[in-house]
């Protein structure tokens, strides 16, 4: 495995990944900061009514983005595009679900930006892929004398 990504795509895949694992071990440690990031109003431990499992949630929310940020460094690196082309449209469905929460009054304003996050994260992907694909030429069209023929 290279060290670094070797395409667009995968450069796409890799700062998504970093930055899920990064906000996934922020909710690990800090549970309250990311919270307050996503425009939920934290609310201290003491605070807290019987039955909340508000931490509960965010920890296995942040549990969840932290081992996804590593699988998409990881096919990032593995230049796995695949896999790539896979997550577009359920990042494009994350995108659409939390919108929504955020037009229907389910989470607040802030939430919005984790969906545009996706959103954005899984355009990008499509386009760096796309760009690729059209840049390369299939056996049969490049010249004669050209490495392949």
């Amino acid at each position: 495995m290279r060290p670094l990504p070797r395409s667009p795509a995968g450069w796409t895949m890799a700062v998504f990944g970093v930055l899920a694992a990064v906000m996934g071990a922020v909710g690990l440690l800090a549970p309250e900061v990311l919270l307050d990031v996503m425009g939920f109003t934290p609310v201290a431990e003491a605070g807290r009514a019987e039955g909340d499992h508000t931490l509960v949630f965010v920890t296995a929310s942040s549990m969840a983005a932290l081992n996804m940020g590593v699988y998409y460094v990881l096919a990032a690196l593995a230049d796995w595009r695949p896999f790539f082309r896979w997550t577009m449209p359920f990042r494009l469905l994350t995108c659409t679900v939390f919108t929504l929460a955020v037009i229907a009054g389910r989470a607040p304003a802030g939430f919005l930006g984790v969906g545009v996050w996706e959103g954005v994260g899984a355009l990008a992907t499509g386009l760096a892929l796309r760009h690729e694909r059209g840049g390369a030429r299939a056996p049969e069209q490049r010249p004669t004398g050209a490495p392949g023929r």
